[in-house]
């Protein structure tokens, strides 16, 4: 599958993935200081999410896939891959089935790891939201409180709402929903360890990366070197953008394996 894409500068190319209910535009202001800086960042619509084809399956392997053929489609590969939270778990598959296909890998706010479901009731009230030709974004923000009671988080999922005489929502809920098992899960994936330089890039403020996973995480990504970002929380790149560009930048620099 052929992603929708947004590219911006000229350089090494650095390829940005969003996490679950995202989407490339959630990468915008990081995106444009990394293009000044020298990079051609490209950020990605997976599957599902944003502009790209709507499609079953929410596994690793496949959405690995689809970044793997439409980024050989473009022509960057190898490159550098960065990845958050269901995007970093896309991008770990990647660099495990298709080693050749990345030159670097950053994993920002994941482990390779099941996680609680969460973000099941997140997906099942956005499809519950009624999306009358009246709704204003005032409603949608007050009917989704009681499942999501915060109001950043609400603000995040509400950002894939297109009002208007036919509301609808720039993802495929459903195809979420069937999927949200394995998007929780981390799929057992046959393959040697990824040996090129890895970051894993944290929250000090998440709980998303914890002591417990560093075992996994090294024996998948024997290179791997861990940072925290104190003033951040699982939103990296937007709880603290200045601090998530001086570390991508210094990962776009790290020298080969």
């Amino acid at each position: 599958m052929i992603l929708n894409t947004i590219s911006r500068g000229d350089g090494p190319a650095l390829v940005l993935l969003h996490g679950l209910f995202g989407q490339a535009g959630n990468f915008g202001t990081v995106q444009r200081r990394l293009a000044q800086a020298g990079l051609r960042t490209i950020a990605l619509d997976l599957r599902n999410h944003g502009a790209s084809p709507r499609a079953r399956g929410m596994d690793y392997r496949t959405m690995a896939d689809d970044v793997r053929e439409t980024l050989a489609a473009l022509g960057v590969l190898p490159c550098a891959v960065l990845g958050h939270s269901m995007g970093g778990k896309a991008a770990m598959a990647l660099a495990l089935c298709h080693p050749a296909a990345i030159s670097r890998l950053c994993v920002a706010d994941i482990a390779p790891v099941r996680y609680p479901p969460h973000l099941a009731t997140y997906a099942k009230a956005m499809r519950d939201l009624a999306l009358l030709p009246s709704l204003t974004r005032a409603q949608a923000d007050a009917a989704l409180s009681p499942a999501v009671p915060d109001n950043g988080v609400r603000g995040f999922l509400l950002s894939n709402l297109r009002l208007g005489p036919t509301p609808e929502w720039r993802i495929d809920l459903d195809e979420i929903i069937d999927g949200m098992d394995d998007i929780q899960d981390w799929p057992e994936i046959d393959a040697p360890p990824f040996v090129a330089p890895t970051l894993f890039l944290a929250g000090a403020r998440s709980h998303y990366v914890r002591p417990e996973h560093r075992p996994a995480i090294v024996a998948l990504f024997p290179s791997a070197r861990f940072v925290t970002l104190k003033n951040a929380g699982h939103w990296l790149h937007a709880d603290d953008p200045e601090g998530f560009l001086t570390v991508v930048q210094a990962f776009s620099a790290m020298p080969p394996a």
